[in-house]
């Protein structure tokens, strides 16, 4: 049996598969959306949130070019803060508890009522292939579907196999079945295969929390949105709590490392570092006597909480005894144990920049089955596989940002170049120009992308327009403007900065760390100046003030961001032998044989190729440059 031929099959209705399939249907390409079950749409798996340092990032690009999960976060919310603000602009990272259920049924909302967006049911128990090329997919019913792409979507689900101390049984997570079939024939096609873990604490009932002893912790009280579409969020919001383990608690964890999957040899696969169970923490820090527990609430309908930093794969009676051990919980009941999931992922060094693999031809992979951690990671890859898969369909151009454009092109990058050793999670750290890359310029940087591809809406394309030409003629104005000493020396002293004995420019004033646009309203009554300034202007105020601070460190960035752009600019020809380089160190062969980079930028971020080799790579493309012109 068969039916209709599609454009794009996405298969695991995750995080990715839902950008995947919304990005390939908003495009106009007939898409299938396949799943194990409807029911869980878009299913926080792990916390009930969304953002978070360096992942806020993602999500603000995710939405400049047309993704959904900003815009569910934000109609989802129950809480809404801006991290790191104590810091610099370039760290500032949004983050939202989220309604769990709410979030997942909001989400199939989005898909259902795509045009061009079809949604089915099946386990998908193979691939069609032929001659190198993926073809379409095979249900556990037989049913044979085909596309001219396919997009595999499928997190914990290969082969996943759930651990709860000594006892463990398969499953993609808990209360739903594995996937099985797919790991072998891909394998059989020439992907290489390996193991990694994750993990989830347990969940509590609020009735048998004791909420006074906690400290509670608020939401800002004005949210910055995630997506560009929204102005604002006005939302009742919900608290978070904070308490701590003990020693008691440490002893009672300890006491169970004899049952422990990752302590007695069951489970050899790596976790997320950041990200480690409360029992590998103890362990590892065995020098502090507590660690953070955040309360995080399921919802605003339900009395579930989640125990975010007690991850745990102990056996239920030592989880159960832990728990109650912690200020506050020392009556919790358990509703859902915490557990441990290994799975197969494939490393994405076995793909091209696009998300479309190297062995099969048409097939694109997103999200944990790259080895990557977080719903933010997973959701980007899952855009970017959507819209590449399309643009390949219509034989236009790829799309890949650059590192200096976008997080997702750090990630991007980060994956297809350097060989993961443990679950893949960003960090503001990994972005060498991450003053350039804000989450607050997501839309300047981006959304023309996302607006060309059709993703984004004519209507908020525009006022992004108008806001970039707006702070462009700001900063200009700002340079012009000199007021007298007279009416600049009393704002300067009330400002506690030292004041003027010649007139300066607003713009040059502008750079003092104490000084805002603000403190010029005196001059001027236009909107940039006033506190009580619309949306439009708030946004470029805060644009204006941040370039305007940040001239300097903004311009080295940009100069080194040249410099990167004239590596990425000598193109590796796609056939190229490495191995002809003689010169070239046999691991640095090796490694760039393996992974085939595109660019001579590319190649130089390969764990394992040196700076000599790059160099003599690097003379070998410009005589073959010569050559050719």
């Amino acid at each position: 049996m068969s039916h209709d031929k599609y454009d794009v099959i996405v298969v695991g209705a995750g995080h990715a598969g839902c950008e995947a399939a919304l990005a390939a249907s908003r495009m106009g390409a007939k898409t299938l959306f396949v799943t194990m079950n409807l029911f869980t749409v878009a299913q926080m798996s792990c916390n009930p949130a969304i953002g978070g340092l360096a992942k806020g990032h993602l999500v603000r690009e995710l939405d400049s070019l047309g993704g959904e999960m900003g815009v569910v976060a934000d109609d989802t919310g129950i809480q809404f803060r801006m991290l790191n603000k104590s810091k610099g602009p370039s760290v500032w990272s949004p983050r939202s508890q989220n309604d769990r259920l709410a979030y997942s049924q909001r989400m199939k909302e989005s898909l259902e009522s795509q045009e061009s967006l079809f949604l089915r049911q099946h386990n998908v128990s193979g691939l069609i292939i032929d001659k190198k090329k993926v073809q379409g997919i095979i249900t556990d019913t037989g049913t044979k579907i085909y596309a001219k792409a396919v997009i595999l979507c499928a997190g914990t689900f290969l082969k996943g196999l759930i651990h709860v101390g000594l006892t463990h049984f398969s499953g993609g997570r808990a209360g739903e079945l594995a996937s099985t079939g797919l790991s072998e024939q891909l394998m059989d096609a020439g992907f290489k295969v390996g193991r990694l873990k994750t993990g989830t604490p347990p969940r509590l009932d609020g009735k048998t929390i004791d909420f006074t002893s906690l400290i509670r912790q608020d939401g800002d009280e004005h949210p910055t949105p995630f997506s560009y579409q929204h102005e604002s969020i006005e939302v009742e919001q919900v608290p978070c709590y904070l308490t701590r383990t003990t020693p008691k608690t440490h002893d009672i964890l300890r006491s169970g490392l004899d049952r422990s999957p990752l302590y007695s040899g069951v489970i050899h696969s790596v976790g997320p570092r950041y990200c480690p169970s409360v029992e590998d923490k103890i362990v590892r820090f065995a020098d502090k006597s507590s660690h953070q527990i955040f309360l995080e609430p399921e919802g605003r309908h339900t009395n579930e909480y989640y125990l975010n930093g007690f991850s745990t794969s102990l056996p239920e009676d030592v989880q159960a005894e832990g728990v109650r051990s912690i200020p506050g919980l020392e009556h919790a009941y358990i509703t859902r144990v915490g557990y441990a999931i290994e799975y197969d992922y494939f490393p994405p060094t076995q793909l091209l920049q696009t998300m479309e693999t190297k062995p099969l031809e048409n097939l694109y992979f997103a999200g944990q089955i790259n080895g990557t951690s977080g719903y933010e990671e997973a959701a980007v890859q899952g855009l970017m596989a959507g819209i590449n898969a399309v643009l390949k369909i219509r034989g236009e151009e790829p799309f890949v940002p650059g590192r200096s454009e976008a997080y997702i092109g750090v990630l991007i990058d980060d994956l297809v170049t350097k060989s993961l050793v443990e679950p893949y999670r960003m960090f503001t750290s990994l972005a060498e120009f991450r003053l350039i890359l804000r989450q607050d310029n997501a839309d300047l940087r981006l959304m023309e992308y996302g607006y060309k591809f059709g993703l984004i809406p004519a209507n908020v394309y525009s006022d992004m327009q108008k806001r970039r030409e707006a702070i462009k003629q700001s900063i200009v104005e700002l340079k012009k403007w000199r007021s007298s000493l007279e009416d600049m020396n009393p704002v300067l002293e009330r400002k506690g900065t030292a004041p003027l004995q010649q007139k300066e420019s607003l713009e040059q004033l502008l750079k003092r760390p104490e000084i805002t646009l603000v403190d010029f309203s005196a001059f001027s009554s236009h909107e940039l100046f006033s506190e009580n300034a619309n949306l439009f202007w708030r946004k470029v105020r805060e644009q204006v003030e941040i370039e305007v601070k940040y001239e300097g460190f903004l311009e080295r960035q940009r100069q080194q961001v040249e410099k990167l752009k004239e590596l990425e600019g000598l193109k590796i020809p796609e056939q190229f032998d490495f191995n002809r380089l003689s010169s070239v160190s046999t691991e640095g062969r090796e490694k760039l044989s393996r992974i085939k980079p595109g660019t001579l930028g590319q190649a130089s971020r390969i764990l394992g190729v040196s700076q000599s080799d790059i160099a003599i790579l690097m003379v070998y493309l410009s005589r073959r440059k010569n050559i050719i012109h």
